[in-house]
């Protein structure tokens, strides 16, 4: 099987996922599980680890991610790969269904949070009641994990060519984690954002891996 086919089933595997998930959280399904993982991180929680919590969200903020996605784009572009480049309009366009979804889906925040990183989206005050799905969460899939599939495909046998992708893979994982640490979303937000964020990593990576028409 091809990457591009991989990618397509991927994607509509995430598509239909995170429809239905969407419905059972509005639905209020997963309120009790979302309060026994809240609590299970409330045990472990120590101040010492602050700094670097709020170090790891600011890797999934607004502005490193938009930064580094337009960076990414402008290196496609100035490579010769301009309809490739492209495939970076995934981040606008996704973060245009999670505003959308903040206002569908009826699903308050957990009732406390510990100190986020910090973000010029402070200075507005709080945007949205609702919480899912989890923006970093999402941000972090789509912005690393193209990074990644471009560093992947690009770089010669080697370091970079080995670890691009399990990289991405860590730093996704410690992304999810420091929402649930940090008490700023519930496990729900950021499945959610996982689902929504490789929904979009998978249509992005369908346009990169599509077939070439000769010139």
């Amino acid at each position: 099987m091809t990457p591009l086919y991989r990618a397509l089933i991927a994607l509509l595997i995430l598509s239909c996922g995170f429809v239905v998930y969407s419905q059972v959280v509005a639905l209020g399904e997963v309120r009790t599980l979302d309060e026994v993982v809240l609590r299970a991180f409330e045990r472990v929680w120590t101040p010492y680890l602050l700094p670097l919590s709020q170090a790891i969200a600011v890797l999934g903020g607004i502005e490193v991610t938009t930064a580094l996605a337009a960076g990414l784009a402008v290196f496609l572009w100035r490579s010769g790969f301009r309809n490739e480049a492209l495939a970076l309009l995934a981040f606008p366009l996704v973060l245009v269904v999670e505003i959308a979804y903040r206002r569908l889906v009826s699903h308050p925040g957990p009732p406390f949070a510990h100190a986020d990183g910090p973000s010029l989206t402070q200075l507005v005050g709080r945007v949205a009641v609702n919480s899912y799905p989890s923006g970093h969460v999402l941000r972090a899939v789509v912005v690393y994990g193209l990074i990644a599939f471009v560093a992947h495909r690009l770089s010669p046998p080697g370091r970079l060519h080995r670890l691009a992708i399990p990289a991405a893979a860590v730093m996704i994982a410690a992304m999810a984690f420091n929402r649930l640490y940090l008490g700023v979303h519930w496990e729900s937000d950021v499945v959610g954002g996982l689902l929504l964020g490789g929904l979009a990593l998978a249509a992005a990576i369908v346009w990169l891996d599509r077939p070439r028409v000769p010139r």
